[in-house]
């Protein structure tokens, strides 16, 4: 039984930390961040702005032509991989009704969980840096300038160079699949590490790609730490890392600036008097943590931005709130990270995004893997729309905002009715290559947990 950490006693760390009771008694918390900065003051905590996210923009336009050719499932869009946005208007009904929130509201689903190539959020981050990756090696290899149709990387003289270049990843699942699968495509040798959360079709269908995959009994950090040590070791491989990526960050971020048009389209207005309420599910931190500072240069202050994550993986959470960042890990605490949320799956959590981000974000709750098979089963039956556990992990943000006793809608000057103004949206992250017996089963899992209650 563990009694102290970090030589601190379990009964001071909650004495200190009053919010880690619950945690360690894996009750669902929800903590609203008392050190929320403008948006001109938070920027002061990262080194990237507006114009890493331009150049990171700029990149993926190059690439276009590159990947409607390369890949088919871009063809139809000219190369540009992106989510639909659609309102859940049913689901938003169900949440209410289970949540006990007396008051309509405006929901949306930005579905990342289905796009193009990989199947979920991280085709952003991880195809984008596999794509900078081989830009740079052409480049400096005399066979690419920035001006050239980029259709020539898929050329034979580019594929030998990268033939000759190694990729390695260490992954849950879902930054495994987008890596894996571009890079096999660009014609690197592409290696994922997977540590023992990760779905066993998602290890078959890198292996039907070419990809190696090395599991590990370990959790995620055992397959980072052992990717990371591997590369180290061969100058000829390019090890995507997960935790402090900045090319993967900034591959995340470009999503801001597509919602913005994707808004602007529908004519959804987000301003002081419209507020955004966006609920991202958090792993190590990455992606949610890219995402949320491209919504923050697209919308300002007028978007807030909270992490949802389960139970048994509350890392980044914990992580902001004591101020350790990742020199903390769930399990030293005594919390499994063990769940069926398998892209959260993470004990320690991303210190450059804690740091990084902790001024730019509202919040973070955690909730049970039985409440996402729960919230899965009724997306379903409700929309139609099949996801990963991990996918709806933000769902029950809105009722968390709207139900809060914090004091957070008073501090932040959201009156009654700014709050019926507002508009939410529920990031869902993976989901859309999961094979169907593998869904019915999420399915029958989630009715399962809707009628036990």
């Amino acid at each position: 039984m563990i009694t102290s950490v970090y030589a601190k006693d379990l009964n001071t760390w909650k004495r200190e930390f009053p919010l880690m009771a619950p945690l360690l008694a894996l009750d669902p918390v929800t903590w609203f961040n008392p050190g929320i900065a403008p948006l001109e003051t938070a920027l002061g905590d990262i080194e990237l702005g507006a114009s890493d996210v331009a150049d990171a923009s700029a990149r993926l336009q190059r690439f276009a032509s590159f990947l409607a050719h390369a890949f088919p499932e871009v063809a139809a869009s000219d190369g540009i991989i992106e989510s639909e946005l659609v309102a859940v208007p049913e689901f938003a009904q169900a949440l209410c009704e289970r949540y006990g929130v007396d008051q309509s509201v405006t929901l949306l689903l930005k579905k990342d969980s289905h796009l193009p190539i990989s199947g979920s959020v991280k085709a952003r981050g991880g195809i984008y840096e596999v794509l900078f990756h081989a830009e740079q090696l052409a480049i400096r290899h005399g066979l690419l300038t920035i001006d050239d149709d980029y259709r020539k990387l898929a050329e034979p003289q580019c594929r030998a160079l990268f033939g000759a270049h190694k990729i390695a990843v260490g992954s849950t699942g879902n930054l495994g699949m987008s890596i894996g699968i571009a890079g096999a495509r660009l014609g690197f040798a592409t290696t994922v590490h997977m540590s023992a959360d990760a779905r066993q079709w998602k290890k078959d269908k890198l292996r039907a790609h070419g990809v190696t995959v090395i599991e590990y009994a370990g959790d995620y950090g055992k397959a980072v730490e052992q990717g990371r040590k591997e590369a180290e070791a061969d100058p000829a491989c390019h090890f995507i890392d997960d935790e402090n990526s900045t090319t993967l960050f900034l591959g995340y971020s470009v999503a801001g600036e597509r919602l913005k048009a994707q808004f602007e389209q529908r004519g959804i207005t987000v301003d002081a008097a419209h507020p955004l309420f966006v609920y991202l599910p958090c792993g190590v931190g990455g992606g949610p943590g890219g995402i949320a500072f491209g919504l923050k240069l697209a919308f300002g202050d007028h978007v807030h931005c909270i992490f949802a994550e389960p139970i048994q993986s509350p890392c980044m959470l914990m992580g902001v709130y004591t101020g350790l960042h990742d020199r903390l890990a769930v399990q030293d605490f005594g919390i499994s990270n063990l769940t069926a949320a398998d892209g959260l799956a993470v004990g320690r959590p991303s210190g450059f995004v804690g740091r990084s981000m902790q001024r730019m974000l509202d919040g973070y709750y955690t909730l049970g893997d039985d409440e996402m098979f729960a919230l899965l089963y009724l997306m379903q039956s409700t929309q139609g729309i099949a996801l990963e556990p991990s996918a709806l992990a933000g769902a029950p943000g809105f009722a968390r905002v709207l139900l809060e006793q914090q004091g957070y809608r008073q501090r932040m000057g959201f009156s009654p009715q700014v709050m019926d103004n507002a508009t939410h949206l529920i990031w869902a992250t993976g989901g859309g290559m999961v094979p169907v017996a593998e869904m019915d089963t999420y399915i029958a899992t989630g009715h399962a947990c809707v009628a036990a209650g």
